[in-house]
């Protein structure tokens, strides 16, 4: 079938709902929106919680008619009683009203709560009556107290799960296998939070209702009438959310696991940058600030990220509103990147001068911050791999110029940050990241690196959660890294069997051990390191 004949089929079939699914054949399923409770205002894509700090969460849920979100909160023990008497806690929340404007999404930024405390959590919509609407029930953690206000019978334990890439290369929702069964894999896993490490949608990948795989099995998606071609409207990009939200893996966990997400390339197009004209016969808009505007606004509107700046409304690009600090506690602080909006043209990499990838705000934002951090363990999130070559055609995606000499191009930007770590005794830092498509550890050290002013490190990759497998990649000298393991899928595997998908899972113990599980998306360890903080 043609795209032009697929996409009358699916408007035909679609009508004037964006949510109305097509099987394989065309005929119309049952829609994923939950219906009206006599007239009352539905939960139409589940509910997510983000950020989650010490003290801070929020909370995000999407109405199906405008309505002000409403949730409460009560402290309940490891067997979900509630607590009562010492150490009980009880709110409800009022937040933004959900208005067409937003596409009806809305927050509740959920402060000052009690550190090492895990909250039962009720939400939903409340309309211009006061009348509650549909409601759901989850779950979260907030994270171990700081030193000297620590809740008496709180551990400093937790872990967490990371990964990336979800619904691309056309691996979509498909309900013959159970749909993303990543995500129950890392559900199982029990963590306190997830790291969405970038490519949240593929906003530049058509999801069609049938693929034919390598073996000759049919692929069969769910698919709604935005997500059958490139996205380009505004509506087109929120479609891309509200798709992977009808997932019912996807919803499970994010009503009890919170989301730190990033973004990257896909929640736009692959491989921009800022300034871009691109050359993809797709899209009749090609000017790549216009489309990255809309795709930010998008998932601005769509992810619970807690910086209030983030949390205003706005189409993008105002300074400091996706990078962030989000603290867990006196073992962990996670710094997110955004290693997207700031990126310099993808050349060779072989400059001379310092070319970006973070930005010089958002690179002092990260020395400063990691130098006052008094956790034990300092992870970066960094949406795109350090040492990793990364193609672009004749050109470059990531920070490896494929060089192994001294740092040139975006490679010196990573030098400054390296050395400064080194020189500001910062210790027991550990970077995170997906985007490759298979899975890694690499360690750093500047006894093999062309640069040598650095100390020792990790980079642990994960990815992906649901899409295409690739890789492994090759790896570039420059900063001295060592493969200790990778492991990769076949090129494009499906995830029919889960074992080419990956996530990461890190364990902290109560003596701060950092244990590292690479995991497929069967949920089997394939690869453990465990390291021991630096005194």
């Amino acid at each position: 079938m043609t795209d032009i004949s697929r996409r009358k089929l699916l408007t035909g079939a679609l009508g004037a709902s964006a949510l109305t699914l097509v099987g394989p054949t065309g005929a119309a399923l049952a829609s994923s929106s939950p219906r009206l409770v006599r007239s009352r205002l539905g939960l139409t894509s589940g509910f997510s919680m983000g950020d989650v700090s010490t003290s801070n969460a929020v909370l995000w849920a999407r109405s199906s008619g405008e309505g002000r979100l409403r949730a409460q909160l009560r402290a309940v023990d490891e067997t979900g009683e509630i607590i009562r008497g010492r150490g009980s806690f009880a709110r409800t929340l009022r937040g933004a009203y959900a208005r067409e404007a937003t596409d009806f999404t809305a927050k509740i930024n959920a402060q000052h709560l009690p550190a090492g405390t895990r909250f039962a959590v009720t939400i939903g919509f409340e309309d211009d009556n006061g009348t509650l609407g549909e409601t759901q029930d989850g779950w979260f953690s907030t994270a171990p107290a700081l030193t000297g206000r620590r809740n008496h019978d709180a551990s400093r334990a937790q872990s967490f799960v990371w990964s990336g890439d979800t619904a691309g290369q056309g691996w979509g929702i498909n309900e013959e296998i159970g749909g993303m069964r990543a995500y129950a894999a890392m559900h199982a896993t029990k963590p306190d939070f997830f790291v969405h490490s970038g490519d949240t949608i593929y906003a530049d990948g058509p999801i069609a209702a049938e693929v034919v795989e390598p073996d000759g099995q049919i692929w069969r998606n769910l698919v709604t009438e935005e997500v059958s071609k490139v996205a380009e409207t505004l509506d087109e990009y929120r479609g891309r959310h509200r798709y992977n939200l009808m997932d019912r893996n996807v919803r499970a966990m994010y009503s009890e696991v919170p989301v730190i997400a990033q973004w990257d390339d896909h929640e736009t197009h692959n491989n921009w940058w800022p300034g871009e004209i691109i050359e993809d016969e797709r899209y009749t808009v090609r000017d790549i600030n216009t489309l990255a505007a809309r795709g930010r606004q998008a998932w601005q509107e769509y992810q619970p990220i807690a910086d209030p700046r983030a949390m205003r409304s706005g189409t993008g690009f105002e300074a400091a509103r996706i990078y962030r600090k989000i603290s867990r506690g006196p073992a962990l602080d996670l710094f997110a990147l955004d290693m997207r909006s700031y990126k310099s043209e993808n050349t060779t990499g072989m400059e001379v001068k310092s070319t970006s990838i973070l930005g010089e705000e958002q690179l002092n934002w990260l020395v400063d911050s990691l130098a006052k951090s008094k956790a034990t363990w300092k992870v970066i999130l960094n949406d795109l791999p350090l040492g990793i070559i990364v193609p672009d055609g004749k050109a470059q995606e990531s920070i490896s110029n494929a060089d192994h000499g001294a740092p040139l191009g975006r490679e010196l930007e990573l030098a400054r940050l390296l050395k400064a770590i080194k020189d500001r005794g910062i210790k027991n830092v550990v970077f995170l990241t997906a985007d490759v498509h298979y899975c890694a550890a690499h360690h750093y050290s500047p006894e093999r690196a062309a640069f040598r002013e650095f100390n020792e490190f990790w980079e642990f990759v994960a990815g992906p959660v649901n899409a295409g497998s690739f890789g492994p990649n090759q790896m570039d000298g420059t900063f001295g890294p060592r493969v200790d393991f990778s492991l990769a899928g076949t090129t494009n595997q499906s995830p029919r069997d889960g074992k080419g998908q990956f996530f990461g899972h890190v364990d902290l113990d109560e003596q701060d051990l950092f244990t590292v599980t690479l995991r497929n998306g069967l949920g089997d360890i394939v690869y453990t390191k465990t390291l021991e903080p630096a005194k």
